[in-house]
């Protein structure tokens, strides 16, 4: 494994994470009285416009790439998921 995949599994793995972690403070905090985030879709569709967006921004970097695209948009539509399930779980949610 040479020094350009660490460097490609590095970044991908963060932006990942990063995105995952400020996706479910998102909703957590700011959307916690929103019922449509509730819809078992809108994980789905956070996650693919999320990765949409970074496709063209991938384009031009030369470390990240489409997977890199793909997997953080994974990591937005889990956010979003467990962020919901959050708040399911709060009182009086």
């Amino acid at each position: 494994m040479g020094l350009e995949t660490l460097i490609w599994l590095g970044v991908t793995g963060a932006a990942s994470i990063f995105g995952y972690i400020k996706t479910r403070q998102f909703v957590r905090r700011k959307l916690r009285f929103v019922d449509a985030v509730q819809n078992p879709g809108v994980p789905l569709l956070a996650g693919g416009v999320a990765g949409l967006i970074m496709l063209p921004i991938a384009a031009f970097l030369p470390i990240v790439g489409t997977v890199t695209a793909i997997v953080f948009g994974l990591g937005i539509g889990a956010g979003v998921l467990h962020g919901a399930r959050d708040v399911k779980r709060l009182p009086g949610g």
